[in-house]
């Protein structure tokens, strides 16, 4: 099976852009806060965990947020996806910087050399793609011995996607994106994974786990109705949920992993 979705033309790709782009200046306070937390996380952690080296990877690099911390991290940084919409509109930014290389793969089958990559970056891409398993083997096979992966992906059974199922239905999302009043789209998530069950496909791409992480609560409701309230309830509520039963509700698993 084909893990890459097919073109859905130009209209829809510069839609899913401007999504990106919105996201992290979002009017919802909730859908702000939690996107930008998982942004700081990614940011923080990519400058700890690689202090130099000579490549970095991102693997569907969206809008483009984290290459510049990549620059930071690595002599040469490539940008890939199996879509081309995402990388057009990152290429006019790079078009003269010799140190950017983007490259049309789709990891799943990739074609990218092994033992090549310090530092890979996959993040909010797995739920994506049908076959992770694939997509993590290869991730491991271009990675150096010893290189680093940060990665990160949606739980399974979070509130925020047990709700989009509805909310984002064809009869509803009119309404969605008048309370949102702002691009809103179906999150096309068809992989969602426990933490137990990504950590076994980690494992068995050879992948070594140093690092874990949860975050990330979407209280349905009140992230549209409170505003900034609903949302700082929200951040007080997380950490009671981390290390126990309901943790699985929060939105993302991070990770980083080393070959």
């Amino acid at each position: 099976m084909d893990s890459c979705p097919q073109p859905r033309g130009a209209m829809a790709d510069e839609g899913l852009v401007d999504l990106q782009r919105t996201l992290y200046e979002s009017r919802n306070a909730t859908r702000r806060w939690l996107h930008n937390t998982r942004r700081e996380w990614i940011s923080q952690t990519l400058r700890k965990v690689c202090p130099g080296g000579e490549r970095a990877l991102e693997i569907g690099p969206g809008s483009g947020l984290y290459i510049p911390i990549l620059k930071e991290r690595c002599r040469e940084v490539y940008v890939s996806d199996c879509e081309s919409a995402y990388l057009n509109a990152i290429q006019p930014r790079y078009a003269q910087d010799q140190t950017v290389h983007i490259v049309l793969d789709d990891i799943t089958r990739s074609t990218l050399p092994a033992n090549h990559f310090d530092l890979i970056l996959c993040t909010e891409v797995l739920e994506h793609i049908a076959d992770s398993v694939s997509a993590l083997r290869h991730i491991a096979r271009i990675l150096k011995p010893g290189g680093m992966l940060v990665l990160s992906t949606p739980q399974r059974y979070i509130t925020l996607e047990l709700t989009a199922r509805w909310a984002l239905s064809p009869w509803l999302i009119p309404f969605t994106r008048l309370v949102y009043a702002e691009p809103v789209q179906a999150m096309g998530h068809i992989n969602l994974m426990t933490d137990i069950q990504l950590q076994r496909q980690l494992a068995a791409a050879h992948l070594r786990v140093v690092e874990r992480h949860k975050g990330g609560l979407y209280l349905p409701g009140i992230a549209e109705l409170c505003g900034t309230a609903g949302q700082r309830l929200a951040a007080r509520l997380e950490p009671y949920l981390l290390g126990s039963g309901l943790e699985g509700v929060l939105w993302t698993q991070y990770y980083v992993a080393t070959r």
